[in-house]
């Protein structure tokens, strides 16, 4: 029992070295590996041998398979490139299973003692990444000697002698061994080593590890396929046609017994016929395959045509799940998508004059259908968000974190009170037949004016940082503050005067120049968090505080006050 607890323990290592290696690499790499990608978009040979070197690098076509797939779904790439992308990323874990194989005992204290120490020493630069990324490469490495010695005393085990046998027997199911081997590990390279490795073991014959090579490569594309499940159409057609490529490679189950008949004539030890056999089977699936990468794509296009859904709800567009790994990438992402949920908000401004100056239903109804919008935006954004590895980010992707973060809540907040402030306008029109005086609307109209300016220029100053257009930024909230004060003191002015539509429509206009307050305050956070991002990078405590202590209003019925 304490021997296959060993086992299984060098297999858990295997696998978490590969992880290691491939999220460090996007890490580090991952905007020029998409770089790479995206630049081969001119032909099938080009995006193939793209395939290769980006795989060879991350050592996962998983991760290969992610990046295709976002590129699809953003029409960024064709379906045929990204298929071509795909078969290059089969051959990729290929080559690396060969160099992973070789005689590199020596390389694994050596790669897991300086890893180490530039990871514990720079965890958060550069160089760190690449501490971590040396650190997998010698787990890897360890975890592969370690297996073949835990696997000696159980080739002797009767036991373990006859559940292998029981495969070699059943080519078909090695391959679903295989498969779901791949699957559960989230690699088809770690499968391929574990085995090569029990093979050289004498654990399994030659038979069996074929059929769970090719089983792993199966299991690869079922991972993909997987992974693109929750995608757009366009997307899921990639991992479709990588399925069926793959499973095109079963073709050589027939022709497997004579194979293996004549590989072992070679004289070759089993590991190095395994990892040869990998090698060349997929260099010879994916070569012949290559030239058919366009009737391929017709074909997903027709078992996956595209098929309009509108549900009235915007989705997200920017929140791309393979550049999780990039923190650099998620972030701008995250930050386009809040641009985003900004850009809905002015609209929803702009329909709230309209609903403030005119009688018809239709602004309304627009306010509400882009509020329903910018909920669902910021419910994507904080997820994606919530999916990110915190721990390892830079202290400046901290901060850039934090500020999309409370961007994204405060502009959905904006769009609670902007809704709120319609319902107010509509109850004041159409339950009690009464209307704001042409002063009252227009004095409205001056703080809505400032308040959209404002906006603007926020967005501006999240997206920039410029500290002088977040000071500038803050001279305007005091300038509205001002203004609505004002104004304030003019509608009470006319209540002095006996204006009877003033009179009626009191209550609701100071709470509307209240929401437009709360409004104000909203827009013009993305000043502080500027500020305090310059002065976090010089070493200085945040100054530049407001004037005047605020005193938060009254929240929103079910709806925290945030000033």
């Amino acid at each position: 029992m304490l021997t296959l607890l060993h086992l299984l323990s060098s297999i858990a290592l295997l696998v978490w070295g590969t992880h290691i290696v491939r999220t460090g690499i996007m890490r580090v790499y991952g905007s020029h590996l998409r770089r790479l990608l995206g630049h081969s978009m001119a032909n099938a040979p080009m995006a193939f041998t793209a395939g290769i070197g980006v795989t060879a690098l991350v050592q996962s076509s998983n991760a290969t398979a992610l990046l295709a797939i976002s590129f699809v779904a953003q029409s960024l790439m064709t379906l045929p490139t990204a298929l071509a992308v795909m078969l290059g990323a089969d051959v990729g874990t290929a080559l690396m299973a060969r160099v992973l194989t070789l005689d590199l005992s020596w390389l694994s204290p050596l790669f897991t003692l300086v890893g180490v120490c530039l990871f514990l020493s720079r965890k958060q630069t550069r160089a760190g990444q690449l501490g971590r990324v040396l650190i997998g490469l010698g787990l890897i490495i360890l975890a592969l000697q370690l297996i073949v010695a835990a696997a000696e005393p159980i080739t002797e085990a009767r036991g373990m002698q006859v559940l292998f046998s029981s495969l070699a027997g059943d080519t078909l199911l090695a391959v679903v061994v295989g498969a779901l081997f791949a699957v559960i590990s989230y690699s088809s390279l770690a499968a391929v080593l574990l085995i090569a490795t029990l093979a050289s073991a004498g654990l399994i014959g030659l038979p069996v590890a074929l059929g769970v090579v090719i089983g792993a490569n199966v299991g690869s594309g079922v991972l993909a396929w997987l992974n693109a499940t929750p995608q757009p159409v366009p997307a899921r057609r990639v991992a479709l046609g990588n399925l069926l490529y793959k499973l095109a490679g079963l073709l050589v189950l027939p022709f497997l017994p004579m194979l293996v008949e004549w590989m072992s004539g070679l004289g070759y030890s089993p590991q190095t016929q395994v990892i040869a056999f990998h090698l060349v089977y997929n260099s010879l699936r994916c070569l012949l395959l290559l030239p058919t990468v366009r009737p391929m794509a017709d074909l997903c296009e027709r078992l996956l045509p595209e098929r309009a859904q509108d549900n009235g709800v915007a989705q997200p567009r920017h929140l791309d799940p393979a550049a999780l790994d990039t923190p650099t990438l998620a972030l701008a992402n995250a930050t386009r998508e809040t641009l985003r949920i900004g850009d809905l908000v002015e609209i929803m401004l702009a329909r709230l004059l309209e609903a403030l100056r005119e009688d018809r239903p239709e602004p309304g109804d627009d306010i509400r259908r882009l509020d329903d919008d910018v909920d669902a935006l910021y419910s994507g954004v904080k997820l994606y968000l919530a999916r990110m590895p915190r721990d390892d980010l830079a202290e400046q992707e901290s901060l850039r974190w934090a500020e999309i973060i409370e961007l994204a809540i405060n502009l959905e907040q904006a769009g609670d009170i902007i809704e709120h402030m319609l319902g107010k306008v509509q109850n004041l029109k159409t339950s009690k037949r009464r209307s704001f005086s042409d002063r009252g609307v227009a004095e409205l109209s001056q703080l809505h004016a400032l308040l959209c300016a404002n906006l603007s220029l926020g967005l501006s100053v999240f997206l920039s940082g410029d500290s002088a257009s977040a000071r500038q930024l803050l001279q305007q909230k005091r300038q509205f503050r001002k203004k609505e004060r004002e104004l304030a003191h003019a509608h009470v002015h006319r209540l002095h005067q006996q204006v009877v539509e003033s009179i009626e429509t009191s209550a609701a206009h100071l709470e509307l120049i209240a929401d437009m307050k709360r409004l104000n305050s909203l827009f013009c956070s993305a000043a502080y968090a500027a500020l305090e991002g310059q002065q976090a990078q010089r070493g200085r405590q945040p100054v530049d505080p407001p004037q005047k202590p605020q005193v938060a209003p009254a929240p929103l019925p079910g709806k925290p006050a945030r000033t």
